[in-house]
């Protein structure tokens, strides 16, 4: 499963950077192949001042070896090997009618240490938006297709995830939401009614969804004109989205703790950010728009 999955997100990142390259017109992807000591490595793919991206990355990656002291105690395990490969991509538009967007979808493995048994074994993953300015189509456009794939697969999940990714992504020392949400689902494990591979199908159909749920949006506010001060609006939210990778994101607290590269786990960073002073919208603005919808999450479909 592991080298099926692996062969499969190192797929998916071509195609996903590919078609990015194609609507930003500009700017390239660099690559960056690095190693981990303790075993394992990744391919990093970051793009930078393009006429659409201001800052972006796809990275993949595939890790092994002793799984630290400090994430033991986070599974609560004993001394155990582990195995965890997965796509991460974020990408920071420049223009401020764009939205930012985050996914990730990942494998995880874990082996006792006398035989190398396999003990235990997961999906997860999911995909979300952050806008800036809030154009509720856009919205509606980006949960109907990520519903769309979880709707080949189970009833409930689309809910269920949907309702996982709003409690995951929010900002709990600011009272407010990330973004407008998506998909978040982790530890998805085989039971009676899920096998691994009914999982790992389910996991590349999100995978394969995110340029469609994405795509669209970028090509009809690409070229949108903005003011310095909806650049300087941008710019405050920001801070917001690096606040919760910084304090509460657990994939950037995994990569810290198991020795990731620090360049690939804080590519999720945007270039300019800034934090205002105790700063409040105007009211009755489209900036207090965006407000009141993180301040109270609401079903899009």
């Amino acid at each position: 499963m592991k080298k099926k999955f692996y062969n499969y997100i190192e797929k998916l990142q071509n195609t996903i950077t590919a078609k990015l390259e194609e609507i930003d017109g500009s700017a390239k992807f660099r690559e960056d192949l690095w190693d981990r000591k303790e075993g394992g490595g990744g391919r990093t793919r970051v793009i930078e001042n393009g006429a659409v991206f201001e800052k972006g990355g796809v990275n993949i990656s595939a890790v092994h070896g002793p799984l630290p002291a400090s994430m033991q105690n986070y599974f609560n395990v004993g001394e155990v090997d582990f195995f965890a490969c997965g796509l991460s991509l974020v990408l920071h538009p420049k223009n401020p009618k764009v939205p930012t967007v985050h996914a990730n979808w990942r494998y995880f493995e874990m082996y006792d240490k006398q035989g190398n048994k396999l003990k235990d074994q997961w999906f997860g993953g999911g995909q979300d938006l952050t806008p800036y300015y809030l154009f509720d189509e856009d919205a509606v456009h980006f949960h109907q297709i990520s519903k769309n794939a979880c709707d080949r697969h189970h009833p409930d999940f689309y809910s269920r995830y949907k309702k996982q990714c709003d409690e995951y992504f929010w900002n709990s020392h600011r009272e407010e939401a990330r973004g407008i949400g998506g998909l978040f689902f982790d530890y998805c494990k085989a039971t009676e009614e899920m096998s691994i591979d009914n999982w790992f199908n389910f996991v590349t159909e999100v995978g394969d969804s995110f340029l469609e749920a994405y795509v669209p949006i970028v090509e009809k506010r690409k070229d949108l004109p903005y003011s310095k001060e909806q650049r300087t609006w941008q710019e405050i939210r920001r801070g917001r989205y690096v606040e919760f990778n910084l304090v509460h994101d657990k994939g950037t607290l995994f990569g810290l703790k198991t020795n990731g590269r620090i360049e690939s786990i804080l590519m999720s960073l945007p270039p300019h950010v800034q934090w205002v002073y105790d700063h409040h919208p105007e009211k009755g603005s489209e900036e207090e728009k965006l407000l009141n919808v993180l301040m109270h999450p609401k079903a899009w479909i």
